[in-house]
């Protein structure tokens, strides 16, 4: 089979397809014909070495995948050969054929293309958890949503007004500030031009936002704190502008905010009871209407670097996806 395998730290421009063995299916596992891949900004990092984790060498990166079982592995229950199905894998999905561990595995809505498979069980469960497990968000409240046309911030963005939230959006520019407003942003914000605090004071009669949706971190996280509603709620979902923040606790103290974390994958170790229930909700708003991936490009495998490197350089929106 075809795959793009990193032997050693590369830039994604490096990046090829191999002729690679079909990997094997063990217990537990599904084999898996990749139909589409979606691509995330830790995959650049991944292949250059500067990742949290460091895979041992060789390996075929890509986290997330939609294709048909082509093989189920022992005590890999409840899947049959054809069925298709979406999964975050650690590892993987950037070739032609794939296996995935069945605990991660799970059928696609009817309907769902294979793109909008391979853009969802990242993004999606990762918003939702946040949003209704962490931040507890509530009809009626003002959510803010920062890098709101990026794949993270339009899952907030869609699952925010899904749950009856008035939503403001910042992002960059006026193509991605229409691609927030056509995901349900109510107010969207050019946080380039002039400052977003006020605008967001502004929108909010001075309130302030009940809950703001941060993935940026570094001085976004500062000035969100100066726009925080009383008894709001920060939360904390990565740190893509490079810092990681500090907060003072006399400013948590004096308008009794909270500022809470996400970190999705933690789930299945310490409380993996709430993950078929997030997939469930989130399939449940997709089958409703009320969220559906967007996709600013799909590339060939071939074509992966040129995906990364758009990705690396902020010239997408919404998620990237790669087909074999």
């Amino acid at each position: 089979m075809k795959a793009v395998v990193v032997d050693r730290w590369m830039e994604p421009s490096d990046l090829a397809l191999r002729e690679v063995p079909d990997p094997e299916v063990g217990p537990g596992t599904l084999g898996v014909d990749v139909r589409a891949a979606g691509c995330n900004f830790y995959d650049v990092l991944l292949v250059r070495g500067q990742y949290q984790v460091k895979p041992s060498l060789p390996f075929v990166p890509g986290g997330e995948l939609a294709g048909v079982v082509r093989e189920v592995g022992a005590g890999a229950d409840g899947f049959t050969v054809g069925d298709r199905i979406l999964a975050a894998v650690p590892l993987g999905s950037y070739a032609e054929r794939a296996v995935v561990p069945a605990s991660l595995a799970w059928r696609m809505p009817e309907g769902m293309s294979f793109e909008s498979g391979a853009a969802f069980p990242i993004v999606y469960p990762t918003s939702y958890a946040g949003l209704v497990l962490r931040a507890r968000l509530q009809a009626g409240e003002t959510l803010l949503v920062h890098a709101a046309a990026g794949g993270v911030g339009l899952a907030a963005v869609q699952i925010g007004t899904a749950l009856g939230a008035r939503v403001i959006a910042t992002a960059g520019g006026a193509e991605k500030l229409d691609v927030a407003r056509r995901a349900g942003a109510d107010v969207a914000i050019d946080y380039r031009a002039g400052d977003w605090v006020d605008r967001v004071r502004e929108a909010t009669g001075g309130r302030g936002a009940d809950v703001i949706y941060d993935s940026v971190g570094g001085d976004v996280f500062d000035a969100s704190l100066k726009c925080l509603a009383w008894k709001g709620r920060l939360l904390v979902v990565g740190f893509a502008g490079g810092r990681i923040p500090e907060v003072r606790a006399n400013r948590i103290l004096l308008k009794n905010i909270a500022v809470v974390g996400l970190h999705w994958g933690a789930y299945a170790l310490n409380e993996p009871e709430r993950v078929p229930e997030v997939f469930e909700a989130c399939f449940a708003l997709y089958r409703a209407g009320k969220i559906a991936p967007v996709i600013s490009r799909t590339y060939t495998l071939a074509e992966l670097p040129a995906a990364l490197e758009a990705l690396a350089g902020r010239q997408t929106y919404g998620k990237v996806i790669v087909t074999p």
